[in-house]
């Protein structure tokens, strides 16, 4: 008898809930400021990762921050990286360079100066996240590996949020609740709408949203690839993740920005891991791959932005990257078994390209060259076999509020005045698909970079209406179409909203009211006190112009078209450039650098040669051109600094006689040059 009472008594001990004034679902940067916010002003949270670990992004391998106008950036968030630029002030923090070789170079974008430091390691990130949240440890309760029980796991009564439910039986009750997490499974099961895809452009008024062929211009194939299994024949069918049809241009689908896993590599021999090849290597899956740079695309297809320690935070770059495009439409409101396995596809695929490009024998030396000098970090993601432990989860649920950020508000056509943060990056989408074009060659589709300025994010984005939930705050998946939540979804930002949403929470309890009801004043008055930035006025973006080819007499060879080694940057905010845009050398790897433009040349005579290039301050000033003409060779330094003065931002570089055909040529190169390179078009007019 004794034994049965003791076990019921243990029995309802287990069962009992745990509570706390904030129940916050969610361990990304956004879930971690709004626990040190909710225990700042003497209220109590629970903090629930699913996963092992903290920190969302940050920790996970998104070391170079990615905001736009860093004034934008106040409260926990700033007070984060002025820790991290604490943390790396410490002479001990540097093994691989000292403090002052990582601020020598020119491409990590901080100038050693600053208070603040947005680049770092994994690790550093966490051990600053860890050192913030001890200083709290007393209200914040930190529960880790619990996921929410999808079909039973948010208990209502009305419109409130009573408890939530854990896959394990766990239950945890508050007064207030959060989702700070990246799919808003918490929002969902709560009974709010959201949305999944792109929205047609007519749903908002928007014109960079739904699908999107003529905008998607940048990571772009510039080789004619054929997308057949057997090349030419349609009937053999389509390699992995092509599509057959891109649907009508503006018009809404299911389908999300491509995801992938930020990895951080190194250059240092002994902390340098050379890529493996996948026991399931699957090299159907690298076709595409293979016949790109078969076809002669030279470019390095990544972007590695320098970190201390000589470490990298890699992402996609170009045409066929890290991006598994296409393969994560169903992640958003999948199981966690199929999330799962979508997982370790897109873990796979990443790999799979890694030594595909590192080891292929169908890749080109140079490309297999580059992909050996790095390799990922030993001493990061150690419990992870190295391996960044967060995918990139660019986008998935996206709540339906009273009020829908837009891109009217990234380019401050309609300016809210309940703000309760600012975004400030550009509008950015990554590809979302390819698909086979009419001319039988593949093309990505999805991606969109168009320029911002610092606008507010209102209130009313980060809570649900009061009919769904009356208290549950949603900082991460909040209440965006396709195209502004892809200029708001950075990590400072999600950093930002999680601390006003806990400031609105606590408000909320102090005020017995729900969270749409709170008095905004009051909000902000503290959303000031604790250095949250609403809103500044920032000069508009000079309008960029581009010109057509077909725009310009003569015949016009294109960056695109040329013969490149190296030149890999693509730069479009410059005005006056031809086509998509221009390429740079990135002020670096100088003499290694070369783009030769090939004419087919009508008939043979004297044609006027001249480049297409914008110019600025750091460009250099010394560029070396050489003009292969039929009487021999001709080399032309031009000042780039100095503003062309002919129509579509021609420089002249003279007259020279030509054979007809392909015979001449005009080649850039930055050997010799300080400062950035800047390539775009040739132009070569018959007099």
């Amino acid at each position: 008898m004794r034994r049965t009472l003791l076990l019921c008594l243990l029995s309802s001990s287990l069962a009992a809930a745990e509570s706390a004034d904030v129940i916050i679902y969610g361990g990304t940067s956004g879930g971690i400021t709004a626990a040190i916010q909710t225990a700042r002003m003497g209220r109590t949270a629970i903090l629930i990762e699913p996963t092992k670990f903290l920190g969302g992004l940050t920790t996970g391998g998104l070391g170079a921050t990615d905001i736009g106008n860093k004034r934008a950036i106040g409260g926990l968030s700033r007070e984060f990286y002025s820790n991290i630029h604490r943390y790396y002030s410490d002479p001990t923090k540097w093994k691989q360079q000292t403090r002052e070789e990582y601020y020598a170079k020119k491409h990590h974008g901080n100038s050693g100066h600053e208070t603040t430091m947005w680049t770092f390691e994994p690790h550093a990130a966490s051990e600053v996240y860890d050192a913030m949240l001890r200083e709290v440890s007393e209200r914040v309760t930190v529960i880790y590996g619990e996921r929410l029980d999808l079909k039973k796991g948010v208990v209502k009564k009305d419109s409130q949020i009573t408890q939530i439910i854990m896959e394990s039986g766990r239950t945890f009750r508050g007064s207030m609740f959060m989702d700070a997490t990246y799919e808003g499974d918490l929002m969902a099961k709560a009974g709010v709408r959201y949305h999944v895809g792109r929205e047609a452009n007519s749903v908002y008024g928007e014109t960079l949203n739904g699908v999107q062929i003529q905008q998607s211009i940048h990571h772009q194939f510039i080789k004619k690839v054929d997308p057949y299994v057997k090349p030419g024949d349609p009937s053999s069918g389509l390699l992995p993740g092509i599509e057959k049809d891109p649907g009508v241009e503006f018009s809404g689908d299911r389908k999300v920005q491509a995801y992938n896993f930020r990895m951080c590599t190194t250059d240092v021999p002994e902390n340098r891991r050379d890529w493996e090849k996948p026991a399931n290597y699957d090299e159907r899956w690298f076709e595409l791959a293979l016949r790109n740079v078969e076809a002669g695309d030279m470019r390095i297809s990544w972007s590695p932005s320098w970190m201390p320690n000589r470490k990298t935070d890699t992402n996609n770059n170009f045409a066929v990257s890290t991006d598994f495009i296409g393969m994560n439409w169903d992640y958003p409101e999948a199981d966690y078994e199929t999330r799962a396995k979508i997982w370790k596809a897109h873990e796979d695929w990443q790999k799979g390209l890694m030594w595909t490009y590192a080891h292929h024998p169908r890749v080109p030396k140079p490309i297999r060259d580059a992909f050996q000098k790095l390799g990922l970090a030993k001493d990061e993601f150690t419990d992870n076999n190295n391996w960044p432990r967060q995918l990139y989860v660019r986008e998935a649920r996206r709540m339906i509020s009273d009020y829908v950020m837009t891109e009217k508000n990234c380019k401050r056509q309609e300016i809210v005045e309940d703000s309760v943060g600012m975004g400030a990056y550009n509008m950015d989408s990554h590809h979302i698909q390819r698909y086979v074009t009419a001319e039988g060659f593949v093309r990505n589709e999805g991606d969109v970079q168009v320029g911002s300025r610092p606008y507010p994010v209102s209130y009313r984005s980060i809570r649900p209406k009061e009919s769904e939930c009356s208290n549950l705050l949603v900082p991460v998946c909040l209440s965006a179409s396709h195209i502004a939540y892809g200029s708001i979804r950075m990590e400072p930002v999600f950093m930002v909203l999680g601390q006003s949403a806990a400031i609105a929470a606590v408000q909320a309890m102090e005020q017995a009211t729900s969270v749409q009801k709170i008095d905004y004043a009051k909000l902000k008055e503290r959303l000031l006190r604790e250095g949250q930035v609403l809103d500044f006025e920032s000069p508009p973006a000079p309008a960029v112009h581009s010109f057509k080819k077909a725009q310009l007499p003569g015949i016009v060879v294109d960056d695109t078209e040329a013969e490149l080694t190296g030149f890999e940057e693509e730069g479009h905010t410059t005005s006056g450039y031809i086509e998509r845009g221009y390429r740079h050398d990135g002020n670096a790897t100088k003499g290694d650098q070369k783009a030769k433009y090939i004419p087919d040349l009508p008939k043979a005579g004297r044609y006027r040669v001249a480049i297409s290039y914008g110019a600025l301050a750091n460009r250099a000033t010394e560029v070396p051109v050489t003009i292969h003409h039929a009487k021999g060779e001709t080399v032309v330094k031009v000042n780039q600094q100095q503003k062309p003065q002919e129509k579509f931002n021609l420089h002249s570089l003279g007259s020279f006689s030509f054979e007809a055909g392909k015979a001449g040529w005009v080649q850039l190169s930055n050997e010799g040059t300080v400062g950035h390179v800047i390539i775009d078009a040739v132009q070569f007019l018959p007099e």
